[in-house]
């Protein structure tokens, strides 16, 4: 087994893919700890299908670097997403479902009418499940993974308290004279980061369960938001880690295998969940 890693090791796509898988998760549990108390957990998944739509925008356009169209279009639905959740006339979950349909549908039929490519289900399929995208990074693609998941980590560290404030009490962290629609703002654009950025790990259907499924694994087992919080990046980084080296042995879909492993890690935390309560 050591030999087989070793070999497939060797060649450079399989580092690419590893770092970038490391670099996304660890992002993304961090963000789903504040989306999941928040409430609103499912905007990873309206996100996506925005993405789903942008690159099939950049696919009709034949833009050489689609992340040109797909990163601006994202974050200014993260925004919209946001205002729609605090807009009286469309709740959040509305508001989500229907950017969420609409870009999936808008999506599916330019890159039917459009497409010349000669296997468009594989590439629809790869594009929603990430079976191969991960595989096919280029070095310039996991340098700007690299930029932003640094991007990310730093703003996460340095406005952390703020952000804290702004997940548990929004009244009360705006009753002490913290600006919340600024740090709101700062947050949806991080989650589009990590959105663009989960899309080649997992595909445009399984980013949600990246985004959750470690945060809600961490709750089950601490009740403090920092231990919640580092608990949930280090089960992230395993399980994505875990996730993409069992793919490489057993041939299976990358994206897939890494959500598998998330269930598990999910399913024995709350196993330890109930043994740390009993005592």
């Amino acid at each position: 087994m050591l030999e087989t890693l070793q070999f497939y090791f060797s060649y450079p796509f399989v580092r690419y893919a590893f770092i970038v898988g490391v670099l996304v998760a660890l992002c993304s549990s961090l963000l789903g700890v504040t989306l999941v108390l928040k409430r609103f957990s499912y905007i990873g998944d309206g996100l996506s299908h925005v993405a789903f739509g942008a690159m099939a925008i950049a696919s009709v356009l034949k833009l050489t670097n689609n992340m040109v169209l797909i990163l601006p279009i994202t974050i200014i639905s993260a925004v919209l997403l946001l205002r729609g959740g605090q807009n009286k006339k469309i709740n959040g979950d509305a508001a989500i479902a229907m950017i969420s349909v609409g870009s999936l549908a808008v999506g599916y039929l330019l890159m039917n009418l459009f497409s010349t490519s000669p296997n468009l289900s594989g590439d629809i399929c790869s594009t929603l499940f990430g079976s191969t995208s991960i595989l096919t990074l280029t070095k310039q693609e996991v340098y700007l993974c690299m930029v932003l998941s640094v991007v990310v980590l730093i703003v996460f560290v340095v406005f952390y308290h703020k952000i804290f404030a702004v997940t548990f009490d929004e009244n009360f962290a705006k009753s002490n004279g913290i600006n919340t629609g600024v740090y709101n703002l700062l947050i949806a654009i991080m989650i589009a980061l990590v959105i663009v950025l989960a899309m080649n790990l997992v595909g445009s259907l399984l980013i949600s369960a990246l985004v959750i499924f470690p945060a809600l694994s961490a709750m089950r087992m601490f009740h403090n938001f920092k231990a919640v919080t580092i608990c949930s990046a280090i089960l992230s980084v395993v399980c994505a880690a875990f996730g993409i080296v069992v793919s490489i042995l057993a041939s299976t879909p990358v994206g897939a295998t890494i959500v598998a492993v998330d269930i598990a890690a999910f399913a024995i935390s709350c196993i330890c969940g109930k043994v740390m309560g009993s005592r």
